[in-house]
């Protein structure tokens, strides 16, 4: 495993290589968010994606750690820098074994739209050296493409999701 530059939430906006998608979601920010903290929901949107283990206990916050596991063996440790329930969160790579990465990270933003819907941006950032630097600007649509497309299968698997039950409030009388 190779280390990684830590990041701020700055690089989002600055990072030499950079993706953004955004949709909109038929769910409230809550929602959204607990398929976020729900590990083997990431297997099923994000392509790459094989496995998800939270390092860190819930809550979840900023500091949050978790392993992420992709095709090919790819394997991304991470931290989170950014944790607003409901509203944000962005994780950058403190180590992976992938090559010719400096600094990598994802930044998600949920806007609530009201009526039952929310706006989703996704953002990935990385800082790529060697290779990586080389082939960015032939694969560049690719990754966007690709970015847009897992986004939409985000969208997709959201909206199949049952809504939870709200969780009833205790009231004084219900002592």
């Amino acid at each position: 495993m190779n280390s990684c530059r830590k990041i701020d939430l700055d690089f989002f906006e600055r990072a030499p290589v950079r993706y953004e998608a955004v949709v909109q979601v038929r769910a409230t920010p809550e929602k959204i968010f607990d398929i976020f903290e729900d590990a083997r929901a990431w297997t099923q949107w994000a392509l790459p994606i094989t496995r998800v283990d939270w390092t860190s206990p819930k809550p979840f916050g900023i500091g949050t750690t978790r392993t992420v596991t992709m095709s090919g063996g790819m394997v991304g440790e991470e931290e989170f820098c950014a944790w607003e329930y409901g509203k944000r969160m962005a994780f950058y790579f403190t180590r992976s074994n992938i090559p010719n990465v400096a600094a990598f990270g994802e930044d998600y933003h949920v806007r609530d739209l009201g009526d039952g819907r929310c706006e989703v941006k996704w953002v990935m950032a990385m800082d790529p050296t060697g290779f990586n630097k080389v082939i960015m600007p032939v694969t560049g649509p690719l990754m966007k493409f690709g970015l847009q497309f897992m986004l939409g299968s985000f969208r997709k698997y959201v909206e199949a999701q049952p809504d939870r039950a709200p969780v009833p409030q205790a009231t004084p009388d219900m002592a």
